[in-house]
């Protein structure tokens, strides 16, 4: 099981990462026709705000996170 930093890490790579490949999409697609550039884009759209809400709530998380909370956590 990841760590929430090891989540929260994952997230805000791969919201980089699409943030910076954004240009490039509509180089990939302009071979397509408009109604599959329209689905391509869209479907990068959906991915960007699922990428972004998960970010959004691990930030959440941890800034509700106390790092001096003793309470035991469950075993793997």
């Amino acid at each position: 099981m990841l760590t929430i930093e090891a989540k929260l890490d994952r997230a805000q790579r791969l919201v980089r990462m699409l943030e910076e490949d954004a240009p490039l999409l509509a180089l990939r697609v302009a071979q397509l026709t408009p109604e599959r550039q329209r689905a391509a884009k869209n479907h990068a759209a959906e991915i960007m705000e699922k990428a972004r809400a998960e970010l959004k709530k691990l930030t959440e998380q941890v800034a509700l996170w106390d790092p001096g909370d003793s309470t035991p956590w469950a075993a793997d």
